[in-house]
């Protein structure tokens, strides 16, 4: 039997209905919406097709653990509470973002350190080697995300943000994101139209469509 997670897919500030209504279209269960995104729950080919196809979405994350993160210390110990060697080989490479709002841990960059630290001094503590890091093409990108003191920490399923997923290889002075303009033809209908074998007229011709 497969096992069962709950999702967060990350979406712009007034897309949080369209990521609903593609969510369901996915089968994914318990869909929420949420500030900033919605949750979902499923398995991890769940997870990993709202990836390939969410077109409103920024990141598709997986959350492990949630604590409360008032010092550095605290954040330390936080990450360290988690088996590290169910998501990561020893010798394997991993990224962190960090966002802090209305936290006392207001600097990301020192944020992050704590959290990278904590998972490789575990992994050096059990085996004597630790992970590298590579912040363009890790094994593994952890999210930590902080509110009012506490921490939400998660793998990020994503890799880079999912409108990077597109065609274009080149963009124009102002490219229009590609989940953006997705949003946009969603909100214009342009799916039935389409179905019904109608036209579209971009008079703008923004890159991002």
């Amino acid at each position: 039997m497969n096992a069962f997670y709950t999702f967060f897919a990350v979406a712009p500030k007034g897309m949080e209905s369209l990521l609903v209504d593609e969510l369901k279209a996915l089968g994914a269960d318990g869909v929420k919406a949420s500030r900033s995104g919605a949750f979902f729950q499923g398995d991890l080919e769940t997870g990993y097709r709202a990836c390939l196809w969410l077109r409103t979405a920024n990141r598709v994350l997986l959350p492990l653990a949630r604590f409360q993160a008032e010092t550095p210390e605290a954040l330390y110990d936080g990450v360290r509470n988690i088996p590290w060697g169910e998501h990561l080989e020893p010798d394997g490479a991993l990224a962190v973002d960090l966002s802090s709002s209305l936290s006392q841990i207001h600097h990301s960059r020192y944020g992050a350190l704590k959290v990278k630290d904590a998972v490789v001094d575990q992994f050096r503590d059990q085996f004597g080697i630790r992970p590298s890091v590579d912040l363009s093409r890790p094994d593994i990108r952890l999210n930590v995300y902080l509110l009012r003191d506490e921490a939400v920490l998660s793998i990020d399923l994503s890799g880079e943000s999912l409108h990077k997923r597109g065609y274009r290889d080149e963009g124009g002075p102002a490219p229009l994101k590609e989940n953006l303009a997705a949003a946009i033809l969603m909100r214009a209908g342009w799916p039935e139209i389409a179905a019904r074998g109608g036209g579209l007229m971009d008079p703008m011709t923004g890159s991002g469509t």
